[in-house]
Formats: C-alpha cells, structure tokens, sequence
C-alpha cells in the first residue's frame, strides 16, 4: 500500500474511533427530529421479520429470505452508493435457528472474484444500533459507531473489494456471545453468494476483518468455520483483527473497578443471560438491578465513562460476590472462551495494545495481567501462541505496548488493510509463531463456592 493510502487511511481510523468513543454530542436531545424519525420508522421495519409459512429449521443455514437493495446511508443521509440488504437464517447461541440482516456492498469496479467480510465493533444491546439499520438510515446513539465505521470501509471499496457487513450480534443483540457472532458471520457469507443481486456466488473468495468487537465475531468465524461452515472455510483467504476478546472472564475480572471500560461488566451479564437464556438478575442486589436496568437497551457508549470504579461485587448480592459462584454463569463463560475453540485453518493477523493505562485501566493481577484497556494482552498472545502450535497456518501478531484499545485501531488498521491484500494476492503469509511471548492460561474456569 502507498504511504499516501496509509495516511488516508490511519486518518479515517482515528476519527471513527473518535467518534466511537466520544459520546458528546450524540445524545437523543440532540438528534435532529427527522433522525430520530428515521429511526423510529426502521424500529418497526418488517424487513426484520420473517413471516414466512415454513418454519426457519426448514430451510439451510444461508438461506435467504428476502432481499432489498436501497441507498447506502451516513448519518441518515442517502449517498449515492447503492447497497443490497438480506434476511437470512442462521443459528444462535443455543443452536436454535434464527433470522438476521446482513449488507452487501457491490465492487466499485464489477470484480465478483474477491470480497471481505466486515464485522462491525458496533457493541450494543439494542438492536437498532445495528450497521444494517445505520445504513439504511437510520440514526441512534449507539448507530454512530456503524455510521463512523463507513470511514473504515471506504479504503476497503477503493480497492476494489465487495463488502458484506453481517449484523453480528443477531436480532436480539446478544452482545459478546462470540458463537453467535461466528455462526452469523458465517451465514452472511453464504447468504451473499446465494442472491443474485449481489453479484458473488460460489466462487467468491472472502477475507475476515474486524476490531474489538468485531474481532469476535471474525475470530468466531475463522474458528467455527471448518466445522460449522466448511463450503465457507474453503474460500478464505485469511483473518485480520485487533483487540480481541478471549476468555471473557478474565476481562471481567480485568476491568473490575478501572475508570472508563467497567460499563462491560453489566453489558457482558445482559448479554450473557439472552443469549443463553439464564437469569442472572436474581444474583444482582438493587443496585445492580439499577444498572442492568439501565443499560438493557444500551450500547457501548451508553456505558463507557459512566460507571467509573464500578466492580462485579458492587452489583451483586453478599453471598454472590465471587460471580464464579453462579454454576450458569460459569457455563456461559466457559462457552465464550476462545481457548476451547477450534483452531482456524486460514492465516490470520492479530493485533493487540497494552497500554490500558492511558484508558483508565491499572489492573495488573496474577493470571491476568495487562492489556488495552478492556482486552487482555497475554490472553491475546496465549490464544496466538496456541494457533501456532495446532494449527498449520501462518499467525502474525503485532503487540503494540504504549498504545491503548482505541488508539491501537490506527496502528492496526492500515497494516490489516495492506495483510489481506497479500492474502488475496497469493503471497506467503508472514508467521511470528516461535517469536511470540508467553501468555495467560487459558483453561476453563471452575465453580466457586458461595461466599
């Protein structure tokens, strides 16, 4: 890639991370009232629903439902992009068949050979935060990390990519339930080679990209593909990420009591408890219930900055202050963990910061150490370190020490850009395995008994 192009495109990164993680001027007083129009409208689009008279465990994971193509929107402004829009059946947390809305934007240069998935880190519980919903139009407070991310995509459509952008988190917005993530990560690739509109089919080859949370839902995929989607697996070219979720209960345990990123703790527990049907509020006392209230239908920037200091045992009941203590909690938790999961047979690139310092993030505690903020480094470098010794794909790893999550995207992002290229190109992938330092243990977590 050109130094130019880099500039470019470190510049986009930076300000979309900016506007993701500035909350300021985004609040529902301040969107214009044709926005909040616009989204109130999109809230009940029937284009979500399936209503078809089969039922969804009729048809094959990828089968497509419906199908629309409209304007690409930014900040609810039509541009003059057109983008295609699919319901799809795909398969939740539990294995359960569902529907989901994925966005395919075609090649600005007609070249059907090669597309990349792009996994939005939109993090929200609310599912008209959805990319799909901010591209159609719509505008909501946490829809401005969808909106932001336009900047990431565009380098991406310059270079003559198709891009196909899942609503990773499903219809529920189960947020951080990775195996979710994965399957409707998958299900989108294979939705989008099925409808015609898009112009990809079965010979398509796709790269996976994705930061923070989209870093899940690509290393889910890359990961769960080989046996949940093997038609898929064999047309990848590679995986990119940054700031990658691992064992999330190492990160709980990681952000507990820092100042910017605690909001994860009761957004995780939310999450957690929809994806795998568990009621966890019976756990919480008045005050947790108060903050799980609070950010039912909250996004990332509904919880970032808003509860500096606060900790697990701050939200839970006496007996309950160790979470392990939760036998579902501690099954939920097991089943997110990365370390469990398949090893990806693609190459992939990972990226990770360690300076959670600069967020607000002090914790250095024995099993876990340090990391960016949220995400924890040796967790990041063990998984790695794993691939490398299970898989016979390459695995880069770049550890940026002094940079935080945030500030690790612009770092990250043009080096991903330029990997997946190679990748596409042919070229042998770079490999850092045998160079990478020892990490965290990344072994299930164990029942604790009641305080």
């Amino acid at each position: 890639m050109s130094k130019a192009a880099v500039r470019l495109l470190s510049i986009a990164v930076a300000t979309a991370a900016a506007m993701a993680a500035v909350p300021a001027a985004t609040s529902a007083a301040a969107t214009p009232a044709a926005a909040r129009t616009s989204a109130s409208a999109l809230a009940g689009d029937s284009f979500y629903a399936y209503t078809g008279s089969e039922p969804l465990s009729s048809f094959a994971p990828g089968t497509v439902l419906k199908t629309r193509t409209l304007p690409y929107h930014v900040l609810g402004i039509p541009t003059p992009l057109k983008a295609v829009q699919l319901l799809y059946r795909t398969t939740d947390a539990q294995g359960r068949p569902a529907a989901n809305v994925t966005t395919v934007v075609r090649s600005l240069t007609g070249d059907s050979s090669k597309a990349v998935s792009y996994q939005s880190f939109y993090d929200s519980l609310n599912p008209e935060d959805s990319p799909s919903r901010a591209i159609a139009g719509g505008v909501t407070l946490g829809g401005t990390i969808p909106n932001a991310e336009s900047l990431l995509i565009a380098p991406l459509l310059l270079k003559g990519y198709n891009l196909v952008i899942p609503d990773t988190e499903g219809q529920q917005a189960n947020f951080a339930a990775g195996p979710e993530y994965g399957t409707n990560t998958l299900d989108s690739i294979r939705a989008a080679t099925k409808a015609a509109e898009t112009g990809l089919d079965s010979h398509t080859s796709f790269g996976l990209i994705g930061y923070s949370g989209g870093a899940i839902a690509t290393n889910w995929a890359a990961a769960l593909a080989p046996s949940y989607a093997p038609d898929v697996n064999r047309r990848l070219v590679g995986y990119a990420e940054g700031g990658l979720l691992v064992d999330p209960a190492h990160n709980l345990k990681y952000v507990d009591g820092s100042l910017v990123w605690t909001g994860v703790i009761p957004m995780a527990v939310i999450g957690v408890s929809r994806s795998y049907d568990i009621d966890l509020k019976s756990y919480l006392n008045s005050y947790g219930l108060s903050v799980y209230k609070d950010l039912e239908r909250g996004s990332i920037i509904n919880a970032l900055g808003h509860y500096p200091g606060l900790t697990w045992k701050k939200m839970a009941k006496p007996e309950y202050a160790n979470p392990n203590s939760i036998p579902a909690f501690v099954t939920a938790m097991n089943k997110l963990n990365l370390g469990s999961a398949a090893t990806p047979t693609v190459p992939g690139f990972i990226g990770q910061g360690n300076g959670g310092v600069f967020e607000g993030t002090f914790s250095n505690r024995s099993g876990i150490g340090t990391g960016d903020g949220v995400m924890v480094a040796g967790d990041v470098r063990s998984l790695a370190r794993q691939y490398c010794a299970t898989g016979r794909s390459a695995v880069k790893y770049n550890q940026y020490e002094l940079l935080s999550h945030t500030g690790a995207t612009v770092a990250w992002a043009p080096v991903a850009l330029g990997w997946l290229n190679d990748r596409f190109a042919g070229r042998t992938a770079p490999s850092d395995c045998g160079h990478i330092a020892g990490g965290n243990s990344l072994t299930p977590e164990e029942p604790a008994p009641l305080s």
